[in-house]
């Protein structure tokens, strides 16, 4: 989802949609509190349902707010969800590096992605607990080899420490923005000369401006969090 400004977010250039999915208990809600508010709870519940929450950033001058959305990975909800990735731009697609069997489910919710969001979709896959690498299940060189085959990017991270959490979710931003700018450069006829896309920033200024998160549960909007 690309939107140009609107009278409901005056002010912003550009808003994208990004669907986080992976297997329950691999660390999604843990990975979006860190990136958005700083946060990281020991005792996390699955997430029943949907929800987001947002962050705004400041690429190349432009103010781009990214409305992340959290889906529920037990197979339950599987009908829920599957509503929510229309539109996506963008896709964070995590595992836990402890257990194989989050890894090994990978490619059924890349599928997932492709079906329902379409194969465009850019999707940064994410090994998360890093942390915990004393026991590891996922070697990173298959994961690194499995993102490379599938044209994805790819990183591990720690919700708990923090590691690569800012990096993983801007990077991703990073190269949404830079394909939605140049489809809109394009469509104004000043087509320029791009690299193959990649994960480095080079080239792409970004600020992160001050912001309150913004929290929506689309299951209960009465229990949206808080800033603590």
């Amino acid at each position: 989802m690309a939107q140009w400004q609107g009278d409901a977010d005056e002010g912003i250039d550009y808003m994208f949609k990004i669907v986080m999915v992976g297997d329950s208990g691999v660390g999604k809600s843990q990975l979006l509190n860190r990136f958005v508010k700083n946060e990281f709870h020991l005792k996390s519940k699955p997430t029943i349902g949907v929800e987001f929450l947002t962050r705004t950033l400041v690429m190349d001058h432009k103010l781009v707010k990214a409305q992340i959305w959290d889906t529920a990975g037990q197979e339950r909800y599987q009908a829920i969800t599957t509503a929510y990735y229309r539109g996506a731009t963008g896709a964070l697609l995590a595992y836990d590096i402890t257990k194989q069997q989050t890894f090994d489910h990978v490619e059924k919710w890349l599928d997932e992605l492709r079906i329902h969001a379409g194969r465009n979709i850019l999707v940064m896959l994410v090994g998360n607990k890093s942390d915990l690498s004393s026991v590891r299940a996922v070697p990173v060189e298959v994961a690194r080899e499995f993102a490379q085959q599938e044209g994805l990017f790819f990183l591990e991270t720690s919700a708990l420490d923090s590691s690569n959490v800012e990096s993983a979710f801007i990077g991703l931003l990073s190269q949404v923005y830079r394909t939605v700018s140049r489809k809109q450069i394009i469509v104004e006829g000043h087509e320029t000369n791009w690299d193959k896309v990649n994960l480095g920033l080079e080239g792409t200024n970004i600020k992160v401006p001050f912001q309150e998160p913004e929290c929506h549960n689309a299951k209960k909007r009465s229990n949206c969090c808080s800033i603590l």
